[in-house]
């Protein structure tokens, strides 16, 4: 049974408790059940929350199905102030009932929602929670990422996910308890941006008592009044000066410093609620045609990352398995992943927060262009950033890919429209923070130009990215992708340059060339690192380039593109793969233990 620590690693309480684990399930693709008292044929038991399409959830049923029923009975006594019903996501339209009495409805299968439940508990103390799922897997319209549409997994796309597949647990707190955090590093001036919300009944006189460490270091220990059920504050912090000194407070994957946090809710003199969290210091901009961490230009190394596990698909194994994949990235010489498709787990996120990897966060992908999908894309964007805002790994948000589900960008206003749209408030949501948004080709409004090209003759890339005018002949002339690079009318203006999907060079250590796919092929070992090696020389010494992002961290199912075999075994050693990335010859590194 997969062990579960705690899912919102931001906001942390002491008391909670998980109701992962077994749950009965059925399907109902004839929708016979309109109401819980409608579900009584259980034909299953599934193991939350692992989607009933995954071998992990004890069901591994592939099929077409568009509606799903969950039930589990838990003891939980009547509390004196509020007890909440945490899901951390359901695939794709959620109903929620305890007790028979309906407490949540949410639409969108990558972000989480809350129910307060309290006015629902029976005294005996036994409840009962029941889930109706949606999930229509022919809709082209919603966004689902990489989930195929066909019965079985091809080209690039992957088995779907249906119904709950992250956390679902309890808290209970007090009748007015902290609802969310929000920090802002402010760099320039070395503050922390602070804002607190309050909820549950808001009285006068609520004050919040907030303090930050660096280690054993108490920097700040502040109170402020809420003003209604908020309070926003900028925290200043002691300005070392000197580089050498700031370096000591910076987070960047190499020094990836946390300050830890304790923000507690009083009112005259009692405390309401107390929550644990953390922050960082760190800046992330643009300069010209550079990306900028914390005022220096900084070259990014990126891996794209699908995060499917063969056993458990979208869900991760284990919350180590969420450590070891930011382990074994920077054990590759990765300094960043680019997370394809997918709003990645919050402890994925925690643990690129601790362990120092940077990450771009991608939109999940709807693939038919309407009013309906674009609603549905704003939606569940702005609830993904509003959830994410505040980990210091995420460094960039990209709005769409490769022009999917805004085909005509060349020829349809409206889709130009949308993306334009997506860009303006993903910016006017976070303002901290570059957007890219279209990756690949096609680009309108965006911070940073992503460039698509999967031609792994490396004197070919070479002679393609080496120019000194690259407005007139890669932007004008060249196609890489067989796309144009730039819109009319949105030129290159000086933006960074970052080749964003390249490599995906297909080697199956076990299996040959059997059933597997990629957008080119090695046969053995020596062969898949030469090329990787020549490859990784030319991105690592093109000028033009800020970055790179190499397909792929591991094989996802078909696949066979990987560094690393779907179980994160390496392909070939994890030093080689390193000094690869670098552009360095093979010696040894210091790098995280890998089990």
């Amino acid at each position: 049974m997969r062990q579960f620590e705690y899912p919102r690693p931001q906001l942390v309480r002491e008391h909670w408790t998980s109701l992962n684990g077994p749950w009965k399930f059925m399907f109902d693709d004839e929708r016979r059940c309109r109401m819980p008292d409608g579900a009584t044929e259980w034909t299953h038991q599934i193991e939350v929350p692992f989607a009933p399409e995954s071998r992990a959830s004890g069901i591994g049923d592939m099929g077409f199905h568009t509606v799903c029923w969950y039930e589990r009975a838990f003891h939980l006594a009547p509390h004196a102030g509020h007890t909440l019903l945490h899901f951390g996501a359901v695939d794709y339209r959620a109903r929620v009932w305890v007790n028979q009495h309906l407490v949540a409805e949410h639409e969108g299968g990558h972000t989480p929602f809350s129910a307060d439940i309290s006015g629902v508990l029976t005294e005996e103390g036994t409840q009962v929670v029941t889930v109706y799922v949606e999930d229509d897997p022919h809709d082209l319209a919603k966004p689902r990422g990489k989930q195929d549409w066909l019965l079985d997994a091809h080209s690039i796309w992957y088995p779907r996910t249906t119904g709950i597949w992250q956390t679902v647990w309890i808290e209970q707190v007090a009748s007015t308890y902290i609802q969310s955090l929000r920090w802002t590093p402010i760099f320039e001036t070395y503050e922390i941006g602070c804002e607190i919300f309050a909820t549950g009944d808001i009285t006068e006189d609520l004050f919040v008592e907030v303090k930050i460490w660096h280690g054993a270091n108490l920097l700040a220990d502040d109170h402020y009044k809420l003003l209604g059920n908020e309070a926003n504050r900028k925290i200043a912090l002691s300005d070392p000066g000197i580089d050498d000194s700031r370096n000591e407070l910076l987070w960047s994957p190499e020094r990836p410093t946390l300050l830890t946090a304790e923000v507690s809710l009083h009112h005259r003199g009692k405390v309401l609620d107390m929550v644990r969290s953390y922050t960082a210091l760190r800046s992330v901009a643009i300069n010209r045609d550079r990306f900028m961490l914390n005022g220096r230009a900084y070259a990014l190394r990126l891996v794209l990352d699908q995060g499917y596990w063969p056993e458990s698909l979208l869900t991760a194994p284990s919350d180590a398995a969420l450590k070891r994949d930011v382990e074994l990235a920077r054990a590759m010489g990765f300094n960043g992943v680019r997370k394809h498709q997918k709003i990645e787990d919050p402890r994925y996120l925690y643990w690129a927060d601790r362990l120092g990897l940077l990450v771009w966060e991608e939109m999940p992908s709807a693939y038919r262009f309407s009013p309906k999908a674009i609603t549905r894309m704003v939606r569940e964007w702005t609830e993904a950033i509003e959830r994410d805002y505040s980990h210091p790994c995420i460094i960039v948000w990209v709005a769409f890919n490769e022009s999917w589900g805004v085909p005509n960008l060349t020829l349809t206003q409206a889709h130009r429209n949308a993306v334009e749209a997506l860009y303006h408030l993903t910016r006017t949501l976070d303002a901290t923070r570059p957007v890219i948004g279209n990756d690949g080709w096609e680009a309108s409004a965006t911070d940073i130009l992503g460039i698509h090209d999967y031609d792994c003759n490396p004197d070919k890339l070479a002679a393609r990215y080496t120019t000194s005018e690259p407005t007139r002949t890669l932007f004008d002339q060249r196609r890489p992708g067989g796309r144009i690079l730039t819109l009319d009318g949105f030129p290159h203006r000086g933006q960074p340059i970052v080749l964003t999907e390249f490599g995906g060079v297909a080697f199956d250590k076990h299996n040959g060339s059997a059933h597997t796919w990629g957008y080119s092929r090695a046969h053995t070992e020596d062969s898949f690192l030469d090329l990787y090696r020549r490859l990784l020389a030319v991105v690592n010494s093109t000028t033009m380039f800020s970055g790179f992002c190499y397909t792929q961290f591991s094989d996802t199912f078909q696949e066979a593109n990987g560094l690393l075999c779907a179980d994160r075994t390496p392909k070939i050693p994890l030093e080689l793969i390193s000094a690869a990335t670098r552009n360095d010859d093979a010696k040894e590194e210091c790098y995280p233990e890998i089990a």
